[in-house]
């Protein structure tokens, strides 16, 4: 489309006035539809991570940092085996074992925040850290990835909101693919952005299939079978 007064859709028609936006144009809507939608996954990405935070910081009252054992190959290895399963329960459309496709994208968020955590503490950390500590380290990699988000979002237009739940299993699953590569070539890539940014994707595209899931509380657009929640995963 051609910009306005070159030829676009909305150019000014002659001898009318320059003043405000044409009557008939819909940019103004546009531009307010775009920011409610903005506003609105802000909202949503916000109440996902606050229940995935909820869990892990249970779960480290209850076990500590005992993932802080785990060196990054594990991590990739844990997530593959969760993102394996949800893929192996949409196909056969039925599982055995409670926990199910939510639960299990939550812990691909925590297991990914986990890797995100490891890679910035230095070597000579204590396995053991203090909960307040494991809660600031939580949070700063959120903030990096909800910059991250939003950046995106930015420049794709909320794409995601038109994928199916099965389209962002199957990109997790290659991201999974690509880091486990990364991971073999020790790290020694030609153009990748290295296991970092796969990390970051799947752990955002993990938060997209939960709202979508209406597990942001604005409605759902996709199945999911809850487990019990009593024993659910990272």
């Amino acid at each position: 489309m051609a910009p306005d007064g070159a030829g676009g859709l909305f150019r000014q028609e002659a001898g009318t006035s320059s003043r405000g936006p044409h009557p008939k144009s819909p940019r103004p809507y546009r531009q307010n539809s775009r920011k409610n939608l903005e506003n609105q996954t802000q909202t949503e990405y916000n109440r996902v991570i606050d229940r995935c935070r909820t869990l892990f910081l249970a779960k480290t009252h209850d076990y500590g940092t005992a993932w802080r054992i785990l060196r990054l190959p594990s991590i990739t290895d844990q997530l593959y085996i969760k993102a394996q399963r949800i893929r192996s329960i949409q196909e056969k459309g039925v599982q055995l074992v409670a926990d199910g496709v939510e639960e299990e994208f939550v812990a691909i968020i925590n297991y990914c925040l986990i890797a995100l955590m490891q890679q910035r503490l230095p070597a000579n950390a204590p396995l053991d850290l203090e909960p307040a500590a494991v809660a600031r380290a939580y949070d700063e990699q959120v903030e990096a990835n909800r910059q991250l988000l939003f950046a995106k979002n930015h420049d794709y237009g909320e794409a995601w909101r038109q994928m199916r739940i099965e389209s962002i299993t199957d990109i997790i699953l290659m991201k999974l693919h690509r880091t486990k590569q990364i991971e073999d070539l020790g790290g020694q890539t030609r153009v990748s952005e290295g296991v970092e940014a796969n990390y970051r994707d799947m752990l955002n595209y993990a938060v997209f299939v939960l709202i979508k899931m209406g597990v942001g509380g604005l409605g759902s657009e996709g199945p999911g079978h809850r487990g019990t929640g009593a024993e659910t995963s990272l």
